[in-house]
């Protein structure tokens, strides 16, 4: 394997890469986007994925009352006081109704909210900021389960895009005063009396130094750091009687420490950038461990170049991303097509590769849950596995099925179909080859769809398949075919 990261010749730089690239730093393209990603050359494709406007502070998000989660207004504490005292169960119970009333508010507004994301990955003309969103995502991951507040959910998914491919250093900064985190990880009942470790602790193991490189007292003097970050309603507060204004150490470091402090020494730790690299190179390159100690020596030396570029550009996403995407070592023959896709990928990626019309985001939104990612709630403050943790008989049938849905518009729940429902002409995919034979088709759907490494020995059946259908290449035909490319199991790769 090639572990250089010094960039292809521009002449190698040909439709099987522009292919790859399009399905690591976003979700894949059709045809003539690889076409043109290909002929644009190594440097402008890489700068076309980077080189983007900053994030908008809305994105024609679903409309998310942040007001539906509030605390009770000193009326209604007045009144539910009152009717404890009086023991009034009929006003008490009025306002327990009102209460759960927004809770279910809020669960319909995370249904919209989740909708509304897979949308967004399926139709961004900016694949790679929505794939970032992921990473973090899944980095700083909060749960809405114990968030419960979907506004303070998509406030996080906002800043996510806000810093998609900036500063790390930044995006650690503010996610160490983001409300979705600070409650999810109970930091709003962090005060001097009572520290409470849980980010503290999570900062350390999960979003910056890995497991090893840190001690029990650091956590125990961290969470001092971070007593009185707190919440108040939708909104980031200190409250500083309730900080610890004592010195603390934490990793050597010595002084009357706050919340940003404790984020800067952590920057500052030679474990840092590595761990961050690691995870870079684990999303956008290779499945490998999470343990740096475990990733083969070959992998580990080029996450240990990544690390010294991020520390020598101040913790910059970008230059570490542009060199990666232009690298020997990412275009490698032992790289390429070796990566589990996510559920979002496969999704997102079959949409935008095969140019299906808009199906049912809520149906493509509950097939993400059923394959294991389930937005907004991953399963812990760890995130997602990723990897071959994707890939078990129950989400590998759900992974297939959805692939179908995405082609003929058939919901695998529901029993009837007809090919009306398909609302789907696949030939625009062959526009660029002169030929309608079966071979050359298949050809050029398997290189685009699997890659020009798929052998021969994998093609036949489908060359077979193709020779055998009476009315030759017509859309039905097409669909037919697609759903059998989507169904193998190198389409599970990327």
């Amino acid at each position: 394997m090639d572990t250089s990261l010094t960039p292809i010749p521009p002449r190698e730089f040909a439709p099987a890469q522009a292919r790859h690239l399009l399905l690591r730093a976003g979700f894949g393209g059709g045809p003539k986007e690889i076409a043109r990603l290909a002929e644009s050359g190594l440097d402008r494709a890489v700068r076309s994925m980077l080189d983007q406007p900053p994030a908008p502070s809305t994105d024609s998000a679903p409309p998310i009352d942040p007001d539906v989660i509030r605390p009770l207004t000193e009326k209604e504490r007045s009144q539910f006081a009152k009717a404890k005292r009086n023991k009034d169960e009929a006003s008490r119970s009025a306002l327990r109704r009102l209460i759960n009333e927004r809770r279910s508010q809020d669960r319909r507004m995370l249904g919209d909210l989740r909708r509304w994301w897979v949308g967004l990955m399926i139709d961004t003309p900016i694949p790679l900021r929505e794939n970032l969103v992921l990473l973090w995502h899944s980095h700083f991951a909060s749960r809405h389960r114990n968030v419960r507040d979907t506004f303070l959910m998509y406030q996080q998914n906002q800043l996510f895009r806000q810093h998609a491919d900036g500063s790390f250093a930044e995006l650690a900064r503010a996610v160490v005063r983001d409300p979705a985190m600070l409650k999810f990880l109970n930091n709003d009942q962090n005060n001097k009396r009572k520290p409470n470790e849980n980010l503290a602790r999570e900062f350390m193991e999960l979003f910056t130094l890995g497991e090893g490189n840190y001690a029990e007292e650091d956590i125990k003097q961290g969470a001092r750091a971070l007593t009185g970050y707190h919440v108040e309603d939708n909104d980031f507060v200190f409250h500083e009687r309730r900080h610890d204004r004592d010195k603390k150490t934490v990793l050597g470091k010595t002084a009357r420490l706050d919340g940003d402090d404790f984020v800067d020494v952590l920057l500052d730790q030679p474990a840092c950038p590595r761990y961050v690299a690691l995870k870079l190179y684990r999303h956008f390159v290779a499945d490998v461990s999470d343990q740096i100690d475990d990733v083969p020596s070959p992998n580990r030396s080029v996450i240990q170049r990544m690390a010294s570029m991020l520390r020598k550009n101040g913790y910059q996403v970008a230059p570490v991303l542009q060199t990666l995407f232009k690298s020997k070592h990412f275009y490698d023959p032992k790289i390429v097509g070796q990566k589990i896709k996510s559920p979002a990928q496969l999704v997102a990626g079959t949409a935008r590769t095969l140019g299906t019309p808009t199906r049912s985001l809520g149906t493509l939104s509950d097939a993400l849950r059923a394959m294991g990612q389930d937005l907004f709630d991953p399963p812990s403050v760890a995130g997602w596995n990723g990897g071959r943790s994707w890939i078990n008989t129950s989400t590998l049938f759900t992974r297939q099925n959805v692939c179908t849905y995405l082609v003929t518009g058939k919901d695998p729940r529901k029993k009837k179909w007809n090919r009306k429902q398909a609302g789907y002409d696949p030939m625009h995919l062959l526009a660029d080859i002169d030929s309608r034979e079966p071979k050359p088709v298949v050809d050029h759907l398997v290189d685009f769809m699997l890659g020009e490494h798929t052998p021969a020995p994998r093609r036949e059946p489908l060359y077979k398949f193709m020779q055998d259908r009476s009315k030759g290449v017509t859309p039905d035909s097409m669909i037919a075919l697609l759903t059998l490319v989507a169904a193998m199991p190198e389409y599970q790769l990327c």
